[in-house]
């Protein structure tokens, strides 16, 4: 994402459930010159703990950059990627007051051999700004967070919403709110910013449930289908430099530009919106998997897709070597339940975001080299969802959107993610899920009886709609040609996206085996006329049995067809690929991962 701009989203762009019995982590740009070990990362003050692995640091300062704007601040940064897996000692980094300020680094990266990345939150996993090893040289971060935050709301049909993309999330959902405006699904995490979101089509979990009538303006797919206009960027031939161009949805190049992956570099953003809406959210974490992941025709009335037909919006997080999930199910809800609790605020799960001594020392003994341990790990974090769901009276609450729909603080305990989505159709939801599942849970009983456990987070599961053209309110050339929930054009019956990522604390043994193997079940499983594979931009992917990101045939063959399948010739991969290519001819936005992934 462009760093975050250029990043997870991901949630995801969502993260694991709980986090440390610490202080939250620093943000980025406020450790100028240190960095955290992968353990701090996953949990940092957690006292005791060793390291499953570290990041050396750069070996020696990277030379100045020559010549470099003088009104424009430049200094050297800490870069430190979610998990702590990549960390770079004193990266170059810029901070721009304007758009103009982008434009002037660029045309400076340009002449003297630079490439710039956008820097946000750095709240990522996949090395599309920096990779691993990396000390920083010949890069110049772009910190869009201390001046790219302007907001500005539009009444109108649709109405819209004007933002720099160094906004966080949780500010711009927050403005909308104010002006009675909001978004029918969003990553958990508030600290994202708006680039880095849009960067790898961020998304949260809904479809429409049973009945349910759509809020204009919103979309059930990524929030990349929420723009109407953007500013980026660009390489201007006439002019022989670098410029800013704004382009409409209408524009066929646009469709490159919506999910970038960070290959090229957004400003501004124009985003549709609708009504904000209450949601009430239920959780349950009484239902055995055996049913809530049961498989089709089995008889089970307690499953996921029937949760996600009733009401649309469904999490699962199912801890390892435990028998019940956590299920948070959300619903529109005009008015308050009886039994509901109102909440005014986000971020209400609380007691996910630092872990209890007893889980701590479980957690401290498993990186010290007692895997075993891992299943009583497992039992005791459903434990404490149970216990903390009851004691905080958040197992049934309801509010304005935002205040529900964002959960995750930067606290949470800091772990590695594969991720995946699985088109298919509706009618599939049941099936994906029950398929995943038995898969999965026979591989760590099949690691387990080897005395391995690569896995000490949870499977997390959710389901959006795609992309659909139908959802945009102003004339639109088509869906983002690099989304991962991009609707097929051979295959109309495949309308909603199963997402599936698993979560482990860095460095766990024979976690990137685990990782491989499942990847290569879930692109061969998911195929044919039933369902296709897209990677998750912000999380890992193309496994090795040494590392992620790192599998040549999967990153220069699978992926790119992935994105060819079902698609015109003039509106696919390869498209997107020349347009970037071609408002960015001298690859200044770019990185070692996307110059192989995109050439």
């Amino acid at each position: 994402m462009e760093s975050r701009h250029v990043a997870h989203e991901d949630h995801e762009d969502h993260v694991a459930e709980f986090g440390p019995a610490a202080e939250p982590a620093a943000a980025p740009r406020a450790r100028k010159t240190s960095r955290r070990s992968v353990l701090a990362a996953a949990a940092a003050g957690l006292a005791g703990w060793t390291p499953l692995s570290r990041i050396s640091a750069a070996a020696a300062a990277t030379p100045t950059p020559p010549d470099f704007p003088a009104a424009i601040p430049l200094y050297r940064q800490a870069y430190e990627n979610w998990s702590g897996e990549i960390a770079v000692d004193d990266v170059w980094t810029a901070a721009p007051a304007s758009p103009a300020d982008v434009v002037t680094i660029a045309n400076w990266a340009h002449a003297n051999g630079y490439r710039i990345r956008a820097r946000g939150s750095g709240h990522n996993w996949s090395p599309l700004i920096l990779p691993a090893g990396s000390q920083g040289a010949g890069v110049v971060l772009v910190d869009t967070t201390e001046h790219l935050t302007a907001v500005t709301v539009a009444a109108g049909s649709p109405a819209t919403v004007r933002t720099q993309t160094g906004v966080t999330m949780e500010t711009l959902l927050t403005r909308l709110e104010t002006a009675g405006y909001g978004l029918t699904a969003t990553p958990a995490p508030g600290d994202l910013t708006v680039g880095g979101v849009l960067a790898i089509g961020g998304h949260g979990t809904a479809i429409p449930a049973t009945g349910e009538t759509p809020v204009p303006g919103t979309t059930y797919g990524s929030l990349s289908n929420l723009i109407v206009s953007f500013t980026a960027v660009v390489w201007d031939s006439s002019a022989n430099a670098y410029a800013l161009r704004t382009f409409s949805r209408s524009e066929a190049a646009s469709k490159a530009f919506l999910t970038h992956l960070g290959r090229a570099f957004l400003t501004e953003v124009v985003l549709q919106v609708g009504a904000n809406q209450r949601l009430r959210c239920q959780s349950w974490f009484d239902i055995p998997w055996t049913q809530l992941f049961a498989a089709p025709g089995s008889g089970a009335t307690r499953t996921f897709a029937s949760y996600a037909e009733s009401a649309g919006r469904v999490e699962a997080i199912w801890f390892p070597f435990t028998d019940n999930p956590w299920l948070k199910v959300w619903s529109r809800s005009p008015s308050k339940p009886f039994f509901s609790r109102q909440v005014n605020s986000p971020y209400n799960y609380g007691f996910s975001d630092s872990l209890p001594k007893q889980a701590t020392d479980l957690i401290a003994q498993i990186i010290g080299g007692n895997g075993s341990l891992t299943p009583t790990f497992g039992q005791t974090q459903i434990a404490l969802v149970g216990t903390g769901l009851i004691t905080t009276a958040t197992y049934d609450i309801w509010g304005w959107s935002k205040n529900l729909l964002l959960y995750v603080r930067p606290t949470t305990l800091r772990v590695t993610a594969n991720g995946y989505a699985v088109l298919t159709s509706r009618a599939n939801i049941q099936r994906v899920v029950n398929e995943f599942c038995t898969y999965y849970r026979s591989r760590l009983t099949a690691y387990q009886d080897q005395g391995r456990y690569p896995m000490n987070g949870p499977v997390e599961i959710r389901v959006t709609g795609l992309d659909a053209t139908g959802d945009v309110g102003v004339t639109s050339a088509g869906s983002p040609q690099l989304s991962a929930v991009r609707p097929r054009a051979d295959h109309s019956d495949w309308d909603v996206a199963v997402w599936l990522d698993i979560l482990t604390v860095p460095g766990t043994p024979y976690s990137n085996q685990f990782f491989r193997e499942v990847e290569a079940w879930i692109f061969g499983n998911f195929s044919g006329n039933y369902a296709a594979v897209r990677p998750e931009w912000s999380k890992g992917w193309a496994y090795t049995t040494a590392a992620a990101w790192a599998d040549g045939p999967t990153i220069g063959t699978t992926i790119p067809n992935a994105y060819r399948a079902g698609q015109p010739a003039t509106d696919n991969w390869d498209t997107a690929r020349s347009t970037l290519n071609s408002c960015d001819p001298h690859r200044i936005f770019t990185s070692p991962l996307l110059d192989g992934l995109l050439p």
